[in-house]
Formats: C-alpha cells, structure tokens, sequence
C-alpha cells in the first residue's frame, strides 16, 4: 500500500477511481482554515496544519486542501453558512456534541415540496439527499495511526476502520464524520449478524455492501422452484444470500459474481461462516462467471438513474445499463433446458422512471419469454410511511420473481 504524502491541491478524479475500493485513499495536505474564536479544549493529539493525511470518501469528493479546525462552540447556523461556502470543517471537541450538530444541520435542510407527480417527487427528494449528502460530509473528523479519534468521549473505530480501509499508510486520516458514523453502525451489524428469512444460519453483512433488511426478495426466492443438484450462478451477489439460499434447498454449486471488490469478501466470509465454501465460488467481474449453469439468478439495482457514489450502486442503474446487459447474455450463460430467476421491484414504473410494458419488450428483443412469476407487495417500512416524500408511489410497490427461459437455442 503506498504511503500518504503531501500534494498539491489536487483536480477532480475520475468517477472510477474515485468509487474503487479506497485502499489507501486519496491524499492530502491539511492547511490552516479560520479558527474559531472559541476557547478549544486541548486534542487528544496534534494534527498541525501542514500535516499530510489519508483521505476516505464513498463520493468523487476530492482531498480537501483546507481544513478549518471548530469545537463545541460552533452553532448549526454558523456550520451551514461556512459548508456551503465550501469549507471543510474538522471537529476537534466532544464527539456527542459533533452528532448533535450533524443533526441539527440536517433539520436546517430544505424538505421536498409538495410534488404534483410521483416522478417530480422523486426529483425533489434525490435532489434533497444530494443537498444533505454535500453538507453533512463536509463535517470532518481526524484519526491517528492507530484510527484513534481526536474527539473528547469518542467511541473505539480502529475495528470498524480496519474492516473497511485495512492498516494505515499515514499518521493521521481524515474522513467525513458521517461516513464514520455509517461504518459504525456497519461494524455492529457485522458483527451481531442478521436474521434472513428462509437462511439457516445469520449472515454478516460489511459495510458498503447493499444489506437485505428488506427480504421481499429473498422470501420470493426462498418459495422458488425446485434447485436440487442445480449449478447456480448468482449475478451481482452482495453478501451472497441469494446463493447461500439456493445452496441451502440443495443446489449442486453456487458461482457469484460482483463488480464490488468489498462484496466479493462479504460474500466469502459468509460462506465460510455458513459453511457453504466448498460449493460457493465468487468472483469479482462485471457480469457473468465463464461457462453456462443450470440456474443463473440476479437482483439487479431497480432504480434506472446514475448513483451519485459507490453505496449508490446497489439501487440505481444508469439507463438500465447492467439490466439490459444482464439479459442480453442471459441465454448464452444457460444450459440447455436452463432458467434465469429476475427479482425486479416495479418501483421504477410506478415513479414514471420506466413506461410500463419496457420490461416485457426486453424480454422478447433479448430472445426471452416469461415461464412463470410470482409477485409480493412491497411490506418494507417505507411503503407503510405516509410522511415519505414518496408513500403514493411505495405503497404499491409490487416485486417480482420472474422465470425467464429461452425463446430460440442459444
């Protein structure tokens, strides 16, 4: 891994280095910013400006070449005046303090209006969590070598930044207090584990791997046909449980693939906690393993719209690129007499993202045909919240498990 160094300011990275595994990360110099006019109580340790650090962000943001020092005297109101004039503001007083101002920030935020469409008010919402997404990331938090941080009352992250970013490779890294946040809470999922329909056994998801608390899906899979001696391979897998389901009701093989290199390691810890590795293979590819299976199945992202940064991936799908992709090959990664399983939410149509009919003219131009399906109704806690921006479309949501066969030999 190599060593963080100072730089000059740097230029915007491209959007594929910058949703990568973070590695190391991206580096940067901290240079002095306006201090408060505070009194600051003394840090945990010294971080002087100038000081070369490693920089973690999910976004394409990159390494911020001014950082402000605050404390607990900074208000909401001050915080949100100077993020959006584009400072950076590192923390450097009591870490429950730094979350109450987070969510103060937060409320200060404009609320989508009401929307005239499902479609505007989708806009307005993504609109709203970009706004929040920028402003609530500029809030940033130092970490020494040992991932130890600066703030009074802090709680241990080594473990959880280890999980994520691996050993250190700089004396301090510097990373959005947020983000800190989400890779906490991530830790204790992964370490509790979590209850899955139908799965014997929890699974264990890692941080930044899409997390299946909403199993429409999986219930929809668990009640499938019958896979007993089939090979299976699983197209974008996550943390796996959609192999490890299939393995469990006595499929021969399960080959996963994912294009993210940190749900490729989710899904193989799993396996191995599960003890499923002798009949579960994955991969990090973009679509499909090499050879043909029995049963190929994927949750592809349902949302057809760029994701704004890495997490994003798991829900939005550009102009239905990786869908479309998926069933263009879908027929030539068959065996003779195979099936493709598609579980894809209509919440896309429903938005007015999708004209309806699009899927099914899909299926006949990639030489497709429906055998079978099956469809639940959305019951996750959004389609059950009339406060949600988006409750007239979310409430209808219907997903659905599709068998799709052949029309012509491959």
């Amino acid at each position: 891994m190599r060593q963080a160094r100072p730089v000059r300011p740097a230029s915007r990275r491209s959007r594929n280095e910058s949703t990568r595994d973070p590695g190391p990360g991206k580096q940067g110099r901290a240079t002095p910013g306006p201090m408060d006019r505070s009194r600051r109580p003394a840090a945990p340790f010294e971080f002087p400006p100038g000081t070369a650090f490693t920089w973690h962000s999910e976004s394409d943001e990159p390494a911020p070449t001014r950082l402000s020092p605050v404390d607990d005297a900074l208000s909401a109101d001050a915080a949100l005046k100077r993020v959006r004039r584009g400072e950076f503001l590192r923390y450097t007083g009591d870490f429950h303090n730094a979350k109450q101002l987070l969510g103060a920030l937060g409320r200060r935020l404009e609320r989508p209006w009401q929307a005239r469409s499902p479609l505007e008010a989708f806009r307005a919402e993504r609109r709203a969590r970009q706004e929040e997404h920028a402003t609530l990331s500029r809030i940033v938090v130092a970490l020494d070598r040992g991932y130890r941080m600066e703030l009074a009352r802090a709680p241990e992250v080594a473990e959880a930044c280890r999980q994520v970013w691996g050993e250190p490779t700089a004396d301090f890294t510097v990373v959005p207090l947020k983000q800190l946040l989400g890779m906490l809470g991530a830790a204790e999922w992964r370490r509790k584990g979590l209850e899955v329909p139908g799965l014997k056994g929890l699974l264990h998801p890692h941080y930044g791997v899409y997390l299946p608390t909403r199993t429409d899906y999986v219930e929809l899979l668990a009640a499938g046909p019958d896979v007993k001696g089939k090979r299976v391979f699983d197209v974008g897998t996550g943390t796996g449980v959609l192999s490890f389901l299939l393995l469990q009701r006595g499929a021969a093989s399960a080959q996963a693939t994912d294009c993210d290199s940190r749900a490729v390691a989710c899904a193989r810890e799993n396996a191995e906690r599960l003890g499923l590795s002798q009949r579960f293979q994955v991969t990090e590819a973009d679509l499909f393993p090499e050879g043909k299976a029995d049963l190929v199945v994927c949750n592809p992202p349902w949302i057809p719209e760029p994701p704004k940064n890495r997490v994003d991936r798991a829900v939005f799908d550009e102009d239905s690129q990786f869908l479309r992709r998926f069933l263009e090959g879908l027929p030539a990664a068959l065996t003779p007499g195979g099936e493709g399983l598609l579980i894809l939410s209509d919440l896309a149509v429903l938005l007015g993202l999708r004209p309806s009919g699009w899927l099914e003219e899909q299926f006949e131009r990639c030489g497709l045909k429906v055998a079978w399906r099956k469809s639940i109704p959305a019951r996750h806690s959004k389609a059950k919240d009339k406060a949600d921006p988006l409750h007239a479309a979310r409430s209808r949501e219907v997903t659905t498990l599709y068998g799709l066969v052949p029309t012509r030999p491959a």
